[in-house]
């Protein structure tokens, strides 16, 4: 408030906050619900528990717990991933080739495992599919994965606000890589 702005309101909504409120911006969100709906407009069939996860990380975002929410996101991603190996599993002509992945104990090897084995065969899968798919599975699971390592043990390294905004925000190419995939896998 000044001389020149005495009366209510003294702002004025910047253009970045006219495209957030005319939804310009698909993956902006602001709140744990905010955040949910982007989520599920990207990921209509989104599994319950993974989205509890989400909901969880969001939360602790906007508590300023970077480490409990980089650590919560990282369990969404390698909870979706398992999803998507035992939905492998189950397939008849394919759940024998990945079959090793799930003999592996841990997740990165699971990974390793999983993208050799998704590399001798991608010339099966849609231009979909095979569109970015280094990118938003392989890229975004290892980066995810390293900030929740980092998070969840002692290692004193602290998150800052945007790299776990960012972490959010990269989880949902990452969960449409995957449930493209768990679509393939289901035919």
């Amino acid at each position: 408030m000044d001389r020149s702005n005495n009366n209510f309101p003294w702002f004025r909504v910047s253009s970045f906050g006219k495209k957030i409120l005319e939804n310009q911006n698909p993956y902006f969100f602001h709140d744990v619900s905010t955040y949910e709906a982007v989520i599920k407009q990207n990921i209509p069939d989104i599994d319950d528990v993974t989205l509890l996860y989400l909901k969880e990380a969001m939360q602790a975002f906007m508590s300023g717990c970077m480490l409990s929410s980089s650590v919560m996101l990282g369990v969404a991603a390698e909870h979706s991933f398992e999803q998507l190996l035992e939905l492998i599993d189950k397939n008849p002509k394919y759940g024998t080739i990945f079959k090793s992945v799930q003999k592996e104990r841990s997740i990165l090897p699971k990974l390793n495992k999983f993208k050799s084995i998704l590399d001798q065969h991608i010339g099966e899968f849609t231009p979909e599919i095979r569109e970015d798919l280094d990118t938003n599975f392989s890229g975004i699971i290892a980066i995810i994965r390293n900030f929740r390592n980092e998070s969840g043990h002692p290692s004193g390294k602290i998150v800052s606000r945007e790299q776990c905004y960012i972490l959010l925000q990269l989880f949902i190419p990452y969960c449409k890589k995957i449930y493209q995939l768990k679509g393939f896998f289901t035919e």
